[in-house]
């Protein structure tokens, strides 16, 4: 399994979050949290979002730079085992800022897909990239947008095809909603059949792991592909911890073991 050093997430970035949390809450009623698994909801956040004038990436949680001293040195560990680029999924992405900063930053090539069920939500993504046309920190890095229902991975990508997979609050949609627990399995399950055998799902969460890695190590078993789970503690805020929980495919040797 990949190590990561403990990260302190900035002041100033825990400043934006609270602004953030408080729009989030605003602007979302009781019957849009209970129906996040629903392509329709996001259609109709993400479009209230856009129609508010000059586009802005909104964040769940926390944008890259409090993680990019996570996220940075795992993709220059990963570019180090194979000559292409680094394949990397940022999955239910919405209009956050996360993959087009990897893409941007990071020194090693990568091929970034920013995936969101919503329609609305790539188009402001894509009109976006197109009217700022930021040019990548490697010549060789990609960046696509693409709408997807996660749980339609297989139907997309091949097996044993992605590198990494980060999920900044959409497991935590799901599991949240009212009919998302089954979908957030389907999603864990894909992912570990996507990913290569040196390849991690990054689930960025503020669930206790006195929860989260229960329902992990449940979901985990009743998949047809063994993995590692661990957890590492990202920062607090108000009282309120973040945490990264990281699964990993298992290889045929420590499954032996």
């Amino acid at each position: 399994m990949l190590l990561f050093n403990r990260l302190a997430v900035p002041l100033r970035s825990l400043q934006k979050l609270t602004k953030a949390q408080r729009r989030h809450h605003t602007s979302l009623t009781n019957e849009l949290i209970e129906n996040m698994d629903k392509k329709a909801t996001w259609d109709r956040f993400y479009t209230e979002n856009g129609s508010k004038g000059q586009f802005k990436n909104f964040e769940w949680f926390f944008g890259f730079h409090s993680v990019q001293d996570l996220i940075l040195p795992v993709l220059q560990s990963m570019s180090h085992s194979q000559s292409g680029p680094v394949n990397i999924l940022d999955m239910g992405c919405g209009t956050s800022a996360l993959g087009p900063c990897i893409y941007k930053t990071s020194s090693c090539a990568v091929k970034v897909t920013c995936a969101d069920i919503s329609s609305v939500a790539v188009k402001l993504m894509e009109k976006h990239a197109n009217s700022t046309s930021a040019q990548p920190c490697n010549p060789s890095s990609a960046l696509a947008f693409l709408e997807l229902d996660c749980t339609q991975l297989r139907g997309y990508f091949g097996a044993r095809s992605l590198d990494l997979i980060l999920d900044k609050g959409t497991t935590d949609a799901l599991v949240r909603s009212k009919e998302g627990q089954d979908k957030a399995g389907q999603i864990l399950k894909q992912c570990l059949q996507v990913l290569k055998p040196s390849g991690s799902l990054l689930q960025f969460s503020d669930e206790d792991p006195d929860a989260r890695l229960v329902w992990l190590e449940r979901e985990v078993r009743g998949a047809t592909l063994a993995a590692d789970v661990g957890v590492q503690e990202l920062g607090e805020l108000r009282g309120v911890s973040y945490f990264c929980y990281q699964i990993s495919p298992c290889t045929s040797e420590k499954v032996s073991k």
